[in-house]
């Protein structure tokens, strides 16, 4: 019986976990987490069938984090592996440093259910359509790295999405459904900086727009999971 390869995904906060991406893959998943290890021992690549990299609080340089350079390294070496890749949020903005882009802190807060701009044609972003009202919760942003095409924007977020080889980046949070949403407005280090009105708007824009964005995003983590089948 032929083995097949697990996706890793990688998680920074206990509830940022990967939601709609971990149940969507068809593929075993191993889940980890390393930022406060030095020196962490990831799996070899040609043990993996894909990559996945949530979110987080953190900054994607941070270097009193010394797992966030370990998982920059992995990220840039499954570029050039042709590793099927997929960053999130946090996720995005360690691609982006991975491949030569620059992390620009506090560029501008994103936090709620609003649409973006698809820019450019991909395989996978493409399930969610041209302009997707999805759920963003970010204040840093990056620089487009190099080599990489743009795919979505927003007027506060020139990058929300980007296509680098057989990487997909995005800054907003596509894996969200209404169980994770209600950890998130119920969890202090997400929330509460929100007011009960700002809370409260978000909560109610999740009832609004989930029931077809959650749909959209399962179709693009299917399209992410046939690449990942097809290096099994």
């Amino acid at each position: 019986m032929t083995r097949v390869r697990p996706v890793l995904v990688l998680t920074h906060a206990p509830h940022e976990g990967p939601g709609l991406i971990a149940s969507g893959l068809d593929a075993p998943v191993r889940v980890r987490t390393v930022l406060a290890t030095p020196d962490p021992v990831l799996p070899a690549l040609d043990e993996l069938a894909g990559v996945v990299v949530m979110g987080g609080p953190m900054d994607a340089d941070d270097e009193h984090l010394p797992g966030l350079a370990a998982e920059r390294r992995l990220l840039a070496a499954a570029v050039d592996a042709e590793v099927p890749v997929l960053g999130v949020c946090l996720g995005m903005q360690l691609l982006a440093l991975a491949l030569g882009g620059r992390l620009l802190r506090r560029h501008g807060t994103e936090v709620g259910f609003a649409p973006v701009d698809v820019v450019g044609d991909d395989d996978v972003l493409g399930a969610l359509g041209d302009r997707p009202t999805v759920l963003h919760w970010h204040d840093d942003a990056v620089d487009l790295p190099p080599g990489a095409t743009l795919l979505a924007s927003t007027a506060t977020t020139p990058v929300q999405a980007f296509r680098a080889g057989s990487a997909l980046g995005v800054q907003f949070h596509p894996e969200v459904d209404p169980g994770m949403l209600d950890l998130w407005l119920g969890t202090p280090a997400m929330a509460d900086a929100l007011t009960d009105e700002e809370r409260a708007a978000i909560r109610a824009d999740g009832a609004k727009y989930l029931p077809d964005l959650a749909p959209a995003a399962r179709d693009l983590v299917r399209r992410f999971a046939e690449q990942v089948r097809a290096r099994g």
